[in-house]
């Protein structure tokens, strides 16, 4: 049923994507009213009627695309945790973020986007990263590359003497212990900044524009459809053992994704002597 999935035609998951985009988030982008505006758990954790609403259409349409299939969305899991167990299960999940950079979006900011995974026994197949408001759509397949817009985008690799661009998880979302892993970035050699919507730095990565990236947490809306697109890109990821990221969870925190195997190499280095 997957394989046959996928040799299929795609672009319909791509126009899924793009028409629940249109429906419910750009329409609502700069024109959010404050009861539409709810805090999750706590003012830095922000869910909007857009981001509802797009799960809700996404999880109606990508169902029928692949029957069968179940979701696992941000908004799903947050109603039910039990939701999230269907990453290990035997049916194919689509893992979807509805709006990824929520707070950006809040602010009437362009630096968000839709995330979606297709995954099946915790192997990630193929992956859609939408960014409505700059109408750039980044999609990866397992073993077929990576594209943006259409056109194949490599990561390639930072110049030898380069100081590595890396965004790293914005200090609002982490714990005093989390921060002081991820102090090793704070090193000769390396510039990092706090993130902003992991999907997008997923694909600055993917594109060369950044060099890596080094998260705390594992939820796999945010870094499912990212983690492929680097990978297919040319990319390289690995949790701080040095083992590859799981969708499923239970990883070795925190962990890094970038241009290639020797700037993952350089980035994990730096956050062991800083855990």
């Amino acid at each position: 049923m997957i394989d046959d999935f996928l040799a299929g035609d795609l672009t319909e998951v791509e126009a899924a994507v793009r028409a629940a985009a249109a429906a419910e988030i750009m329409p609502r982008h700069r024109q959010l009213a404050a009861h539409e505006i709810v805090e999750k758990n706590g003012p830095h954790d922000l869910v909007t009627t857009a981001d509802r609403l797009a799960e809700e259409h996404l999880t109606a349409s990508l169902s029928r695309l692949l029957p069968g299939s179940v979701v696992v969305g941000e908004e799903a899991v947050h109603a039910d945790p039990k939701v999230y167990e269907a990453l290990g299960g035997e049916a194919p999940v689509w893992i979807v973020d509805p709006v990824d950079g929520t707070r950006q979006f809040v602010r009437g900011e362009t630096g968000f986007c839709t995330l979606v995974a297709l995954a099946h026994r915790g192997e990630l197949l193929a992956s859609w990263t939408y960014a409505a408001a700059l109408d750039e759509m980044a999609v990866a397949v397992r073993g077929r590359g990576a594209t943006l817009n259409g056109a194949p985008i490599r990561s390639g690799s930072p110049a030898p003497d380069a100081v590595l661009r890396v965004a790293m998880s914005h200090p609002d979302y982490t714990t005093d212990a989390q921060k002081q892993a991820l102090l090793g970035l704070r090193t000769e050699g390396i510039d990092a900044r706090p993130c902003g919507s992991a999907g997008l730095e997923y694909l600055a990565v993917a594109r060369g524009d950044l060099d890596a990236l080094a998260f705390n947490w594992e939820y796999a809306w945010d870094h499912a459809a990212g983690l492929l697109l680097v990978t297919e890109a040319g990319g390289a990821q690995a949790t701080l053992s040095g083992a590859p990221f799981r969708i499923t969870g239970g990883n070795d925190l925190p962990f890094t994704a970038a241009r290639d195997r020797a700037t993952a190499d350089r980035i994990l280095a730096a956050l062991r002597t800083g855990a």
